[in-house]
């Protein structure tokens, strides 16, 4: 029994310290701060968040298609959002398994034709005379140039 205990050694340690050893703060790629594929995100956010707002103030609910745009506008905004993060922290490193640049590409791809799809389907139901359940438009703006002479 001696033999095994002077061969045997333990060491404990506190849980906060393991813990304090394993939390890492989070640091801003300074690289990504300066590059190309920032200001495409930043501006793939700002035209997001303008095609959002001005079909939001619209009454999409009353026309299918501007559903389908709504809903395509919204979803790459927040993905768009999601990977904006993932770069600036630099978290896309701690999944080194995953192929970031080829996940980049098929994202845009996708949102791309989804946005000719959301673009198609919005110009098809614009009826250019009038809105929905109102006076025609040609009709309503003619009445303003009269009255306003």
């Amino acid at each position: 029994m001696a033999e095994f205990q002077s061969k045997v050694s333990t060491w404990t340690s506190s849980p906060a310290q393991g813990a304090r050893a394993s939390v890492s703060t989070l640091h801003t790629d300074l690289g990504f701060v300066r590059s190309r594929l920032r200001v495409f995100m930043l501006l793939q956010l700002v035209l997001g968040l303008l095609v959002w707002a001005l079909i939001a103030d619209t009454w999409y609910h009353l026309y299918p298609a501007y559903g389908w745009v709504m809903f395509v506008a919204v979803f790459f905004w927040l993905v768009t959002i999601v990977l904006f993060t993932l770069y600036l922290f630099q978290l896309h490193m701690k999944l080194y398994k995953v192929p970031w640049s080829l996940v980049l590409m098929i994202f845009n791809v996708i949102a791309a034709v989804l946005y000719v799809t959301a673009f198609i389907a919005c110009s098809a139901a614009v009826d250019l005379t009038s809105l929905k359940g109102m006076q025609p438009y040609n009709q309503r703006m003619q009445c303003v140039i009269i009255t306003s002479r």
